[in-house]
């Protein structure tokens, strides 16, 4: 029985060396029941005194046993408890013992049909009209309406019918001989009621094993506790009526002095924002009332005041003041809120609080990508830390992959513990965070395939077109794993996204657009942002595949246009006070408030639990040759004195031009041409696109120094 220490150190030097076989918990707990359960069996059959086989511990315990239950007793319990632990270990001993008993069972014996019982279901279906047959015909065959004539075939009883998709039938077929000359027979075919129910083999094997459990993967993962949240409202300042009845006679006031009567006001109360809904008098122009908002502002002495003309379904329009002594909305308020709790969405997100003081929750399976913007220290960090928060506290290991992208090297650091559990990366790749361009490029490129292959999966399944219903059929056993494999959703979290493009320019636009367009049916949902809402960095390209974006505050109104294309994100008040653009929808959220020590629990949380045994890689990619390699020593010797300064001035004029560099430098067009080539080699500007300018791949000037650094200038 000792022998079994053996394996246990078998096992372990493999997993040493990344060879994994069987997970250690599960082996351990195997091999202590053998080793106490042989030593007992050998310790009660071999009993020789001068040499114990089942060892001096097997041979008192046998001998214990023999004294309390008997001799009969202590072998019915080792083989009661041998049994037990083939049931438990092996999943198919169970319904293996059940179909070897099966055998023995006396199968029922179906009769055939007798000759009377035969002709009198005939005779019931008689056809009264053979006096009206023509008599140079030769019979008259009555056929159920079927595409092909059915046949007659006997069946061995003894023979193994498989049961498909297809009704399975029997045909009974009776010839009535003519009563007298010159009457025409008739021949009588009966397709007898189907009298087995189709079943598929997916729903013998759901009823027998239950649906397929992708979570059984790491079975003891235990989800994040909303203990692991702090409570952040803790003074719970609310609004004082004094203040309503203030704010609501300087509305009116200054309205008043404008000639704007109104019938009625109503105030809805938020976390940060109060909603004063008002009803102008017949006749009241909604411009009218939409060109006084700096005016309403000053006498409100306030900041971030937005009006709403018309509120969309109500006939009111709205007036947005914020609070004197706004709440903070903890994450762990909307976390634990019903609304979130009992949602049925494949990927939950709940922000934070609505006017209303609702708690928001959204699906990012249905958004499908989102893109987020703000300036600086208005809360855009906060607000991917509560989105990523949600998915931990809402999704298994084994259902969601994140991919983290993190230029900055600092905002999403703290998710690296999680690797084992959420993250997924390259196979080649150390740092769970990718924050090296030349990664990310490679890092995109994969993902691109993952959602080809993906996408090829469900092409070649057929009759279904979303990762959704690929996960229902396999869940339902009617796909093989071992085939098929689960699809996880795989959410692409980029932050600071503008510092990407200016280094890499298309090379990170063109993927991400590309994923954009069509991963979602596959279950890739992007998530981007950036502090930067300019038009060079978020491109019509991409604004027009994130229909779903959260806005910040922001410093400028045409920030705001080219983030949710109309203004008002510039009248925010900061502190995760934001705007969220769902299509047609607008909607003003506080964002949940999450810090670094709430995050640092969770994943410390998560770290500690069993994670699944394959860790989820993306599909490996061939890295590009470096600019210094891609170039050999003779075509390096080759290039013109003068690249690296038309490089400098290309990249800082941001025009693609040969005649700009005859003009500037002084040479002549073959020179310049010559010079381009080299550049459009060198990846700094792109192929010609006839008489206009070439296009300039590269924006920052450091990255442009990397590059000539790696060519040797």
């Amino acid at each position: 029985a000792s022998l079994s220490l053996i394996v246990l150190l078998v096992i372990v030097a493999l997993r040493i060396i990344n060879v994994k076989l069987i997970s250690i918990q599960k082996l351990l707990r195997y091999l202590i029941f053998i080793t106490l359960w042989l030593s007992l069996f050998l310790g009660y059959w071999f009993e020789v005194k001068y040499f114990y086989l089942g060892g001096a511990y097997g041979y008192y315990l046998a001998k214990w046993f023999n004294a309390a239950i008997g001799n009969v007793g202590t072998l019915i319990l080792l083989f009661v408890s041998a049994f037990a632990f083939v049931i438990v270990v092996f999943k198919d001993a169970l319904p293996a013992i059940k179909r070897f008993f099966h055998r023995f069972k006396t199968k029922p014996v179906i009769l055939p049909l007798d000759e009377h019982s035969e002709q009198d279901s005939i005779e019931d279906n008689q056809i009264e009209d053979n006096d009206t047959a023509n008599d140079d015909e030769s019979e008259i065959e009555l056929i159920n309406n079927q595409k092909e004539e059915p046949k007659v075939e006997q069946v061995d009883d003894s023979s193994d019918i498989e049961l498909e998709d297809e009704k399975v039938s029997t045909v009974l077929a009776k010839e009535i001989p003519p009563d007298k000359e010159g009457d025409v027979s008739l021949i009588i075919e009966r397709i007898a009621e189907e009298t087995n129910e189709p079943y598929q083999l997916s729903q013998e094997l759901v009823e027998k094993y239950g649906e397929f459990d992708i979570r059984l993967d790491a079975p003891k993962y235990q989800f994040p506790s909303i203990d692991l949240l702090d409570e952040h409202n803790e003074d719970n300042i609310q609004v004082t009526e004094e203040e309503l009845l203030a704010n609501k006679n300087k509305i009116i006031d200054t309205l008043k002095n404008y000639g704007i009567q109104i019938n009625q006001i109503k105030a809805t109360i938020g976390p940060t924002v109060t909603l004063y809904e008002i009803v102008p008098a017949p006749g009241v122009k909604i411009s009218k009332i939409k060109n006084l908002e700096d005016d309403i502002a000053l006498s409100l002495a306030a900041l971030g005041i937005r009006i709403i003309a018309p509120i969309p379904g109500k006939g009111t329009i709205g007036i947005e003041v914020p609070n004197q002594n706004p709440n903070t909305v903890s994450m762990k308020s909307v976390i634990g809120s019903s609304r979130f709790q009992e949602s049925k969405f494949e990927l939950p997100v709940a922000l934070g609080k609505t006017i209303q003081n609702e708690v928001f929750v959204f699906d990012l399976a249905k958004a499908p990508h989102l893109l987020v913007a703000g300036a600086t220290g208005q809360g855009k960090s906060v607000g991917l830390n509560a989105i990523i928060t949600s998915l931990l506290y809402k999704k298994h290991p084994s259902e969601l992959k994140i991919v983290m992208i993190d230029p900055k090297k600092i905002e999403l650091s703290d998710y690296a513990k999680i690797e084992n559990h959420f993250l997924a990366k390259l196979p080649d790749e150390e740092e769970p965070i990718i924050t090296d361009v030349q990664k990310v490029k490679n890092t995109l490129k994969s993902l691109t395939i993952e959602m080809d292959k993906r996408y090829d999966l469900l092409k070649e399944v057929g009759g279904i077109r979303t990762i959704k219903e690929y996960n229902e059929k396999l869940k339902k056993r009617e796909l093989n794993p071992s085939k098929y494999p689960f699809m996880p959703y795989i959410v692409v979290v980029v932050d600071e996204f503008a510092d990407l493009i200016i280094t890499a320019g298309r090379e990170i636009e063109e993927p991400i657009a590309r994923i954009a367009q069509l991963a979602r049916a596959v279950g890739i949902h992007l998530i981007i942002a950036t502090q930067r809402p300019s038009t060079n960095i978020i491109t019509g390209s991409i604004k027009a595949n994130f229909p779903t974006r959260i806005a910040f505050r922001v410093t400028s109104m045409i920030d705001s246009r080219t983030i949710i294309d109309t203004p008002g994100a510039n009248q925010l008040i900061g502190r995760g006070d934001m705007l969220i653009s769902m299509g047609s929808d607008m909607v003003r959220v506080q964002c949940a408030f999450v810090d670094a020590k709430e995050v640092s629990r969770i994943v410390e949380h998560i770290s500690k639990q069993q994670a699944p045994a394959n860790h989820f890689y993306l599909p490996q990619v061939s890295d590009e040759p470096s600019l210094s390699t891609s170039m050999d020593a003779q075509e390096n010797g080759k290039m013109d004195d003068l690249f690296p300064d038309v490089a400098r001035l290309i990249v800082s004029s941001q025009i693609g031009s040969t005649s700009l560099i005859q003009r500037k430098f002084s040479i002549g067009y073959a020179r310049a041409g010559r010079i381009m080539d080299q550049l459009e080699e060198a990846k700094i500007v792109g192929p010609q696109e006839g008489s206009k300018a070439r296009q300039v791949l590269i924006q920052d000037l450091n990255y442009l120094e990397q590059i000539l650094k790696n060519l040797g200038f």
